[in-house]
């Protein structure tokens, strides 16, 4: 049910504009009142029919979802191992449930096949014989071909949209499972087996950069790091981000992050995982501290949860695997502190609170599912969250196999361009 135009009492509407413009005034205000009353009474209308019957409000909300872009997302359709590229749009949950669709159909066919043949030798010893063999051998080629048609058909529509719309509109975590094999092939030393260590890192800036205070943010915001001041002295010993990531894996540092300013504002963020992973080149807009936000809070030095929302491809997986890297994975529960980082049209929000468990007030509706019904065991409990800060906003620019842009297929793995968003259903991360 979209939004209806409610119709205006004749007395109201009028076929002719008024020349007099104060009386064209005061027609315009009696149709807005009466447009308004007339809105008012079909809401109250349909909430008493509503009411009488909750199937009629289940049915328009399922109907009333907003057509957004992100509901709009177009996939690339991948044949194969193609799904490796970094630069195909290719949701990595749905794929690996085709694939597991096409395993398990194989391995009924297998197992009809070996029951075909046991029933077969059977009949062959109890003495019975068969019409025609060269018959009963192109019924079974009909049948697998109709097979291999039917699968192909299925994973051919397993990339396709689903039609049934769903009423929720909260992001999907994000399952590191399901990064596909291509792509630990790619970034082995980054996609280990063995959990994460603990991690350490190393935060720098530009030459001649003024973001001291913003960098020192940078260290409060992830645990276990320091932050070294690049010397801007004439005599002192400017060295590369090549060096400085040489001395930093020698010291056995995970992680470098190198800030960089324009206008003395942070514009730009590289994050290298050490000793020998991949390069992230991040834009920075939207920067704001914590002490500049509204009744922020003052964060401490527990290490806090993470939260990764809504990467789904596998430029995305790669994405939150680097910052999954960067947060211990243990954090400390009783510092109650979170961090999110939300990705919406390839823009990450990133986002730090403070959370505490508080009981429900009575002007406070209960907590609501995905599926739009109230969630059962939490009736009298409430979050409260208190934005700690920093708070700013990232976009992905480029992917590097190693430090610096490299020559051939150890250079630039993936690069944004700004052809790129000519389309705007389709999405990197």
């Amino acid at each position: 049910m979209g939004h209806r135009k409610a119709k205006l009492p004749l007395k109201t509407a009028l076929p002719f504009k008024i020349a007099n413009k104060h009386k064209r005034q005061d027609l315009f205000i009696k149709q807005k009142q009466a447009r308004d009353s007339t809105q008012r009474d079909q809401r109250f209308r349909r909430k008493r029919e509503e009411d009488k019957d909750p199937s009629l409000r289940e049915e328009r909300l399922k109907q009333n979802v907003p057509l957004t872009l992100e509901r709009k997302r177009v996939w690339d359709e991948v044949d194969g191992g193609g799904d490796s590229d970094l630069g195909l749009s290719v949701d990595t949950e749905r794929l690996k449930r085709c694939r597991i669709e096409e395993a398990t159909a194989k391995t009924n066919a297998r197992e009809s096949e070996s029951e075909q043949s046991g029933s077969y030798s059977q009949d062959r010893e109890s003495g019975n014989d068969y019409d025609s063999i060269l018959d009963s051998g192109s019924e079974d080629e009909d049948a697998d071909e109709g097979q291999r048609s039917e699968m192909k058909h299925s994973a051919k529509h397993s990339n396709e949209e689903p039609q049934t719309t769903s009423s929720s509109a909260l992001p999907e975590s994000t399952y590191l499972d399901l990064t596909p094999e291509s792509l630990l092939l790619k970034f082995p030393t980054f996609f280990t087996p063995d959990p994460p260590p603990t991690p350490k890192i190393l935060v720098t800036t530009s030459i001649n950069s003024t973001l001291h205070n913003e960098a020192e943010i940078l260290t409060g915001l992830f645990p276990h790091s320091v932050y070294i001041r690049r010397s801007a002295h004439r005599y002192g010993h400017k060295f590369s981000v090549r060096e400085i990531a040489s001395f930093a894996s020698n010291r056995n540092f995970t992680a470098l992050l190198v800030l960089k300013e324009d206008q003395k504002k942070p514009t730009g963020l590289d994050i290298t995982h050490l000793p020998h992973g991949p390069t992230f080149h991040f834009s920075i807009s939207n920067w704001l501290e914590g002490k500049k936000l509204p009744g922020h809070g003052k964060p401490t030095g527990h290490s806090p949860e993470l939260i990764l929302n809504n990467f789904r491809t596998p430029l995305g997986l790669l994405t939150a695997r680097l910052f999954r890297t960067l947060f211990p994975p243990q954090p400390d529960l009783q510092g109650r502190q979170v961090v999110t980082l939300h990705n919406q049209r390839d823009y990450l929000f990133l986002r730090r609170h403070r959370y505490v468990f508080r009981e429900k007030r009575t002007t406070e509706k209960n907590v609501v599912g995905p599926d739009g019904k109230e969630v059962k065991g939490v009736e009298g409990i409430r979050a409260g969250l208190q934005e700690l800060g920093p708070r700013f906003t990232l976009k992905l620019r480029r992917v590097d196999k190693y430090i610096g842009r490299g020559v051939g297929s150890d250079g630039v793995q993936w690069e944004w361009k700004g052809g790129m968003e000519k389309q705007r259903t389709r999405f990197q991360l």
